[in-house]
């Protein structure tokens, strides 16, 4: 296994954190380990607990290199929350080619032109993506490399987020012993892997609902417009069903997974649970239907939120309608209820790579998937981007102590070498 074929995405969720190890492999690429973590010291999405963080990071690092035997040192890392914000830029640059060829370096320098904007001191800039390339006024162009051009100008987006916010992220991923790579826009790398090439152009919402949050993402005309983020998610319906049923959370929660159905119509009077009671050492007998009582009103008022947050960013019907991810997606009848809330084309999203087919991946794959993206984007310009000449430091785990008698090996054999070329001196 080659260490350059090998990237790892690190999404740090409410509920859960799990680290994905991807591997490209002569163009292909393959999920090849996943760990997984309970999530601690994160209330709605954001960090409350380095410390709690910290260690649930360590925790699905290990779990994923248990899996296959590799020692992660960098990780692409995702980011989201109500703090993020976008703005549109335009950047000029003259080419700098004799031939006026353009290539990786202009593009570099005309996206670093889009990045100088005027920012409020507590923000700081997540990324910059390319809507189009303009090349001697000539519109609409994608990829300028290779083309014949004079001036080369830039309509971007310029993503941007809370310093506070980003620099705990850093902070808790720097703690656990690893570097960071690069910060990856979640809603943007989930995005480029569960939409098609149509429903980014024509309009669409991606739409991840997650345990501590809801974060909508609106892509139009082939990018990404406008985001929101709604601090409700799959922890209320837990919630509701402790105090419904009165019993702990840990066993709402565990109720919810097993036996959860968010549709009253699909839940089967005849399947029975017990709870343990809250002051009660007495078990008491629930139906499916007791519970899907209590989760349809929730989940039916998450989407309604959903549409008017849409409404409110001023959209009110888009052609590629909603596209769903996020681990509350698993549940059953979830869809069914989205489609009777949105009234228009819904689906939800699976990332269709073995190991990590649920939608609770979407997030972590699409991490990956933006990394994988911009790697290949700069391997086809020719290899001159400075990211490329980096040591890959992800690499197989090795036995220490034959790593020691390995290097002891070697230097007394260039010792005998020495005393060789010069025993003729002696």
């Amino acid at each position: 296994m080659s260490n350059n074929d090998i990237i790892v995405s690190l999404d740090i969720g409410t509920s859960k954190v799990r680290a994905i190890i991807g591997e490209i492999n002569n163009g292909t690429f393959n999920i090849i380990g996943v760990g997984s973590a309970d999530s601690e010291g994160i209330r709605k999405g954001a960090i409350v607990d380095i410390d709690q963080t910290v260690q649930s990071i360590r925790s699905a690092v290990d779990h994923a290199e248990r899996m296959v035997e590799i020692q992660i040192s960098e990780v692409y890392v995702g980011i989201s929350g109500n703090h993020i914000g976008l703005q549109t830029s335009h950047g000029v640059v003259a080419v700098s080619n004799e031939d006026r060829e353009i290539g990786e370096e202009d593009i570099d320098r005309v996206l670093k032109a889009a990045e100088v904007v005027a920012l409020p001191p507590d923000r700081e800039i997540i990324d910059v993506v390319a809507k189009q390339f303009v090349v001697d006024g000539l519109e609409g162009i994608s990829d300028p490399r290779g083309m014949i051009g004079v001036r080369l100008e830039v309509e971007a987006t310029i993503i941007t987020g809370a310093k506070t916010a980003i620099h705990n992220l850093l902070r808790c991923v720097e703690k656990s012993g690893l570097k960071v790579k690069d910060l990856v826009l979640i809603p943007l790398g989930a995005g480029q892997l569960a939409l098609s090439k149509d429903e980014k152009t024509m309009g669409s919402v991606l739409v991840d609902i997650g345990a501590g949050s809801t974060t909508l993402t609106v892509f139009e005309g082939g990018s990404i417009s406008a985001t929101s983020t709604l601090p409700i998610g799959g922890d209320f319906v837990t919630n509701d069903i402790a105090y419904g049923l009165r019993t702990l959370t840990d066993q709402a929660e565990k109720v919810k997974l097993k036996y959860g159905c968010a549709l009253m119509d699909n839940a089967a009077p005849e399947v029975m649970f017990k709870v343990t009671r809250i002051g009660s050492n007495v078990d008491k007998e629930f139906t499916q239907e007791d519970l899907a009582a209590i989760i349809e009103p929730r989940v039916q008022e998450i989407f309604q939120l959903v549409r008017q947050e849409i409404k409110r960013l001023g959209y009110n019907e888009l052609p590629g309608g909603y596209i769903l991810t996020g681990g509350t997606m698993s549940m059953p009848g979830v869809l069914e209820v989205a489609q009777a809330e949105l009234a228009t084309s819904v689906r939800i999203a699976v990332p269709d790579f073995i190991g990590v087919r649920d939608p609770g991946y979407c997030s972590g794959v699409g991490i990956l998937h933006n990394a994988i993206r911009n790697i290949r984007v700069r391997a086809s310009s020719g290899g001159n981007s400075s990211s490329n000449n980096k040591k890959p430091v992800n690499r197989a785990k090795q036995n220490p102590a034959a790593a020691t008698q390995e290097n002891s090996s070697q230097k007394p054999g260039f010792i005998e070498r020495l005393k060789n070329m010069f025993s003729e001196f002696i």
